[in-house]
């Protein structure tokens, strides 16, 4: 048997339909032979970067694995983004780049190469993988797949990444030969009994609890549990992004997204809770804010992750948490429920209406934002939530595109959301419907993604048009880094070296460009125009391209500035407005601007509140 049939066949193996693969002289063994064999096939992409994107997404829509195939030197290290997505997002995808043949290797020779385009990939992916290896022996081409797919799939999963030679791939070889890897029985971490007891207690004390569910239920497969969980606890929820389309927008004990990028009554409601139960969400400062220390700093906080490393890191940066447990969200999802069904727990209902004040005085989607002439962002996200249907997919890029449609998106139920969320790299978008767009057989996508975004990724139009993929891309087309520039009205009084056409960039007519390609193109520029032409674009079947201008001045609201507690983000409130809305007591930080006048202002629970700090009351 030929050595890349054997490879061939064992990817098809692993339930994978389609390798997102880019020729070259050291991998065209490879792809000749998944070329050759029944139920798989090779999709080409125009770079390898959208490959590795693509197999990741596809490794998301389906559940499974994914993979992407690259040849030696640049088609290689062209796959690291890719793989950067996969590995802080905790997707597992196999990698596989051909490599020089074996007697061009440079060993220890202390060269910086020997074969043509020669490079070390698996060093340079070895802190970004859970798993890199050169295959230095043909017979442990078995015993090396195998490892690396068993590692891809367990505990946290990630991505693996398996370097061939190319004089390997060429061989006729005894598969009888072949060695094969034995795993290591595991342990998965599961909670004690004495913790589901200790979170039972905190559950039946708590009046002001939340409940913070992460992308850790996906990977654990706990959604059904979590669903149970939901129901039981009746408690307020708070969704990490990545999980946003798990509960519909209108669930009753939803309240929506929080963090540096989260709505002010979702902050509020995180900040002023006496009890947070946090299940598979890492808490990272996105999330968190920074400092630790003032996260839910007046909350009981209960933290459940399967990776150890993740709940000792809050302890050690500053977070208190008085419950932490490694385990797994869909064993400790069902064992909480088992405990606590019959659990007598206080009447929280003045704690849910304040939730609903909050929601109702502070709305995504501002009443001034409709009068607008020109096209609203938080405008144009609402009206497209009210657009896609129930089991509709969305992918998105990162950048004000990102944090818009996590703020304003309303989700369906069915719906799902596909975005790489740690790493949040420009372009991913694109690649991403591509990849769940084979995955899922075709199914209708809408991707959203901005100007600087389209721009990495530009040429994989190509694959959608050479494939028709059903695939609508909405460009949120705001002719610069709007994010970017929001950082710079914060530290640099509003320079813009970099982010805006006159501080250096270039864009092209992306509307040409993608009419350039065969794609039907729609232009929106006015708030009156969106339902109508969005309504236009869903009743279109194959790929459609949609440029929604936008003004350059558009920021995110609110955005937390860094050493800010997360419920007091910019545009800053008056001190008065913001310590009304306050239960807990607010930081230094958040007291620092308040002016005499706003001080002699406040009423009387903000009072109260500084009385309490011991903060000396200031009059005008």
């Amino acid at each position: 048997m030929k050595f890349s049939d054997y490879v061939a066949e064992f990817v098809r193996k692993q339930g994978i339909r389609h390798a997102f693969a880019i020729t070259g002289g050291a991998s065209l063994h490879l792809i000749d032979s998944i070329s050759r064999t029944d139920g798989i096939d090779y999709v080409c992409p125009q770079h390898e970067q959208a490959g590795a994107m693509a197999a990741d997404a596809y490794a998301r829509a389906t559940g499974g694995l994914g993979c992407a195939i690259a040849t030696s030197g640049p088609g290689a290290t062209n796959l690291i983004t890719g793989v950067i997505c996969s590995w802080f997002d905790s997707v597992p995808v196999l990698y596989l780049t051909g490599q020089v043949t074996t007697f061009r290797l440079k060993g220890d020779s202390g060269v910086r190469q020997i074969g043509f385009q020669e490079t070390e990939i698996v060093e340079i992916c070895r802190p970004i993988t859970k798993y890199a290896v050169l295959v230095n022996d043909w017979r442990r081409i078995r015993y090396e797949l195998e490892k690396a797919v068993y590692i891809a799939r367990s505990g946290r999963p990630g991505p693996v990444l398996v370097d061939i030679p190319d004089d390997f791939q060429r061989m006729d070889i005894d598969v009888s030969q072949l060695e094969a890897f034995v795993p290591d029985p595991i342990n998965e971490p599961k909670p004690s009994s004495q913790d589901i007891d200790r979170v039972a207690a905190l559950l039946k004390a708590a009046q002001r609890p939340v409940l913070i569910l992460g992308w850790g239920i996906r990977l654990g497969g706990a959604e059904s549990e979590i669903i149970r969980l939901v129901e039981t606890l009746d408690i307020p929820i708070l969704l990490t992004w990545p999980v946003l389309d798990l509960l519909p927008g209108d669930h009753p004990l939803l309240v929506g997204a929080f963090g540096t990028h989260g709505t002010r009554f979702s902050n509020y409601t995180l900040q002023n809770s006496d009890l947070l139960l946090v299940i598979g969400a890492r808490l990272d400062t996105r999330e968190a804010g920074s400092p630790y220390k003032d996260f839910a700093r007046g909350a009981k906080k209960i933290v459940v992750d399967i990776d150890l490393s993740e709940l000792r890191k809050l302890p050690k940066f500053g977070m208190k948490v008085d419950i932490l447990i490694n385990a797994d969200a869909r064993v400790f999802s069902s064992e909480l429920v088992n405990r606590i069904g019959n659990l007598k727990r206080p009447d929280i209902r003045s704690w849910k209406t304040q939730i609903s004040k909050w929601k109702l005085k502070y709305p995504i989607c501002m009443p001034e934002y409709r009068e607008e002439e020109l096209v609203n962002p938080y405008v144009f996200v609402e009206t497209l939530s009210a657009v896609m249907k129930p089991g509709d997919i969305l992918t998105l890029d990162t950048g004000c595109a990102l944090a818009w449609t996590c703020q304003a998106f309303q989700f369906k139920k069915g719906q799902r959301l596909f975005h790489c969320f740690n790493t949040t790299a420009m372009g991913y978008g694109l690649p991403a419907a591509i990849g769940i767009s084979f995955a899922l057989d075709n199914v209708p996508i809408t991707c959203i993604t901005g100007d600087g975004s389209l721009q990495m990724n530009l040429q994989e139009l190509a694959t959608v048009v050479r494939h028709q993929l059903p695939i609508r891309i909405l460009l949120i087309n705001n002719h610069g880094y709007s994010m970017v520039q929001q950082t710079q009205d914060q530290w640099l009084s509003s320079r813009y070296a970099g982010s805006t056409i006159d501080g250096g960039l270039a864009f092209p007519d992306f509307v040409k460009v993608a009419e350039a390609y065969g794609i039907p193109t729609v232009t929106i520029t006015k708030n009156s125009e969106i339902d109508m032409c969005l309504r236009e674009v869903y009743a279109v079947e194959g790929p459609v391209f949609v440029n929604v201008e936008i003004s350059a001045d558009h920021r995110v609201i609110p955005q937390v500035r860094f050493n800010r507690p997360i419920e007091d983000g910019e545009p800053l409130l008056p001190r008065s407005e913001f310590l009304e809305n306050m239960i807990v007591l607010p930081t230094e930080a958040s007291l620092k601007e308040a002016s005499n006048d706003e001080f002699s202002a406040m009423g009387e629970s903000a009072k109260a509140l500084l009385r309490a700090k011991n903060i000396r009351e200031r009059k005008a």
